[in-house]
């Protein structure tokens, strides 16, 4: 399992002087680029096939407070992967000093071609790197219906004529 260390700092608090939400998400994007740059997927590697990571989703499951100064580790675990590495889903799990879980985040996203803006599977050799993070013990192949599974669709406004 990839994981990277952090200590929780002023800034990473809220009002209510527990590690704030964003702060949670920070710290996973900060756990996933980590782990991409160490292992090939760095902002050149990125911009020379152009392609960008984009995120679906995070649903974050909360279980004790983290405070400001303690030490915590953020994991990472492929749960799942499309074929042509298009999709992929993560898991990151929050562990304090003595191991103990603090949350539990799954994450679901893409890569993107940043001059068409469009979803775009990745290239073999890519493939095969994303495929080397440490899976889950429920990794599965994904598919673009695994990204629609919560049945969430766009809903604009209405346009009222003025």
């Amino acid at each position: 399992m990839y994981t990277k260390e952090f200590e929780i700092r002023w800034s990473d608090i809220d009002a209510n002087r527990h590690l704030a939400n964003s702060a949670y998400i920070n710290f996973m994007s900060h756990t996933r680029m980590g782990y991409f740059m160490e292992n090939g997927f760095d902002q050149n590697s990125l911009a020379k096939n152009n392609l960008g990571p984009v995120v679906f989703y995070e649903h974050i499951y909360y279980f004790r407070e983290v405070f400001m100064g303690m030490p915590i580790k953020v994991s990472l675990e492929l749960k799942g992967l499309s074929e042509d590495g298009m999709y992929f889903e993560f898991v990151h799990n929050f562990y304090d000093y003595k191991g103990r879980n603090l949350a539990t985040c799954e994450a679901m996203g893409g890569w993107i071609d940043l001059k068409e803006r469009k979803l775009t599977g990745l290239p073999e050799h890519m493939r095969k790197d994303i495929d080397n993070i440490p899976h889950t013990e429920d990794f599965r192949i994904l598919t673009k219906e695994d990204t629609r599974k919560y049945g969430k669709s766009p809903k604009d406004l209405e346009s009222k004529p003025v």
